[in-house]
């Protein structure tokens, strides 16, 4: 017989919750799409696990980012405290934390972590923003999806740009006597392999393996856990192939759909209600994701109590007006709010709105033009070159643009320093908990001396431009507040949070889809079905209502495939 505390907490669930939560060790693949209570259900079934007689030190559950750990070890927690077990006894880990545990354990070196952008840029001081990624994105993909090594790689008679740079990488990180974020999972999946005598005692520790997010994991996630679930392979997957949204980060729809193949006896198990979202977003969110071909087919309906709105917003005003237009349209009603974006740039109109209206917001990881720390390199380079001119009796009052012009005709790169320069956001540095969700601003310096031009217009000096810009700071950092309301974000970095009211803006041809990240991607039609699905899970965080915005003169084609045109063509709100 159950303890009254499991019981209870089991009655609670829906039946297809219960099944799932309930369901014979074994391979089990719990699909759980948007809002349908995938934590709830690994919750009670953590506790079902420990009530029919599994040793919870034999439990180790597995999330994706340090947000989802720290959320699921204090609800396992208070679930385990009726049955007199302390906080921790089962152990919650993302997927780094616990291969840096694995690592440790078999006597491997897991400090000093270092960050590969700071060792590229040490390196190669003058390397560009996109010449950075593109060594991050492939750096990873040897590691992670290749699973190779330097020395590995140094075995080619002829190795390419590309590898060159691997070997002189990881050639820094030997001398550095430390290790990368990727390099956590990667010696720790071949240290176990290598090692059976350690595998051992882990396999015991993972009796029982609980994995979140499954569509998120990278191929190399994926082998350590099946092997530290096998042979038994009592491991209780969820995921939804509906939110793979991270393909930049390499994960794969085709990796969750393959599963079976992989488990052989895997069960699937589907939750089926969004309790979330109002039943016209659920509707036209699932009839937009369906387009796509690599996903399951499932049943996903609204719960029996849904309520809300979904307006169709359409605006051909420019990006701020828009923005007004929505906050205006948001109900006086106390709820969380959200402005969702496809990027962090385009979420600066909205940030530049709330500003005007005084209204305080949530943006951690949005900079600002002004925040950029060369702005005050700028500023003192034209300040140097108009006390020249000066010097020379050619300056004259006022002529603060003739200024910013002629700076823009020298190197700025030379005349700026490197610790001017953009770098990561000090609050989205990577650890062993999890990775940066969100794109830094990639503001280039001719971008931000436009910019600087743009904002000098209405002053005539340099001194009267500074003091501007104080107050614009002064300004941000009184309104932007980790407990504001508003939130402002890109799709990306919302995953597993939800708001009473959302607005998803640019959704306009070319934007949202990206034209872009379509053109640039190695498979452009599998890159579109993850545009769609990133749409999919910018729709559903709405709890009460969803605002889309768009240009009535060209409408995102996601819009058109999940509304008619005629609906299109002016406001609409469907209860």
């Amino acid at each position: 017989m159950l303890p009254s505390s499991v019981s209870e907490r089991l009655d609670r669930l829906a039946p297809d919750q219960r099944a799932a939560a309930t369901a014979p060790p074994g391979p089990v693949l719990c699909m759980a799409p948007a809002g349908s209570g995938k934590t709830t259900t690994l919750v009670a079934r953590i506790a079902w696990l420990v009530a029919t007689g599994a040793d919870p030190a034999r439990i180790t559950a597995v999330t994706f980012n340090k947000r989802a750990a720290d959320e699921m070890a204090s609800r396992v927690d208070a679930a385990l405290e009726p049955l007199g077990l302390a906080a921790g006894s089962v152990r919650v880990k993302t997927f780094h934390a616990l291969a840096r545990e694995i690592l440790a354990d078999g006597g491997e070196s897991v400090e000093p972590l270092l960050d590969r952008e700071t060792v590229l840029r040490d390196m190669w001081p003058d390397i560009t923003r996109g010449a950075l990624r593109a060594l991050d994105d492939a750096f990873s993909r040897l590691k992670l999806e290749i699973g190779v090594t330097a020395r590995e790689v140094a075995t080619d008679p002829e190795p390419g740009p590309i590898a060159r740079a691997f070997l002189a990488y990881e050639s820094a990180l030997e001398d550095a006597g430390g290790l990368d974020f990727d390099d956590l999972v990667a010696r720790a999946l071949r240290l176990l392999e290598a090692r059976p005598p350690l595998l051992r005692p882990w396999r015991a520790n993972c009796e029982h393996l609980l994995v979140d997010e499954t569509q998120d994991v990278d191929r190399t996630q994926l082998r350590l856990a099946l092997l530290l679930a096998a042979p038994c392979n009592r491991i209780f997957l969820v995921g939804d192939d509906d939110q793979t949204i991270y393909g930049w980060r390499l994960a794969d729809v085709r990796r969750i759909l393959a599963l079976a193949e992989a488990l052989p006896g895997l069960r699937r198990i589907d939750l089926t209600i969004n309790y979330r979202c109002p039943r016209s977003v659920v509707d036209r969110a699932v009839r937009l994701v369906a387009h796509n071909d690599e996903r399951f087919v499932k049943k996903i309906a609204a719960g029996p109590t849904a309520k809300g709105r979904l307006l169709l917003a359409p605006d051909a005003s420019d990006e701020t007006v828009r923005m007004r237009h929505v906050f205006e349209s948001w109900p006086d009603d106390g709820g969380t709010r959200a402005i969702l974006a496809r990027t962090n740039a385009e979420l600066l109109p909205a940030a530049a709105v709330a500003l005007e209206m005084g209204l305080p917001f949530r943006a951690p990881r949005l900079r600002f033009l002004s925040e950029d720390r060369r702005v005050d390199a700028m500023l003192a380079a034209a300040g140097s070159r108009g006390s020249a001119a000066e010097n020379r009796g050619s300056a004259a009052d006022g002529a603060l643009l003739p200024l910013l012009v002629a700076l823009a005709q020298d190197d700025l790169d030379r005349l700026l320093p490197f610790d001017s320069r953009p770098g990561r956001p000090t609050d989205a540095a990577p650890d062993v908990d999890g990775r940066d969700l969100d794109e830094p601003l990639p503001f280039e310096t001719g971008e931000l001396l436009a910019a600087l031009a743009g904002w000098a217009a209405p002053y005539r000096t340099l001194e009267e431009l500074a003091a501007a810009l104080e107050r614009h700071l002064k300004l941000i950092a009184e309104l932007r507040r980790d407990d504001a309301d508003l939130t402002l974000a890109t799709a990306h970095s919302t995953k597993g949070l939800e708001f009473d009211h959302v607005a998803v803006i640019g959704l306009d041809a070319g934007r949202f889809p990206s034209a872009r990240s379509i053109r640039d991607a190695p498979e452009p039609a599998r890159a579109l079905e993850e545009e769609r699905r990133l749409a999919y899970v910018a729709w559903t965080r709405a709890r009460r209502s969803l605002t889309l915005v768009y240009d009535p003169a060209s409408p995102s084609p996601f819009l058109l495939e999940a509304f008619s045109e005629a609906e299109l063509s002016l406001d609409s709100a469907f209860p």
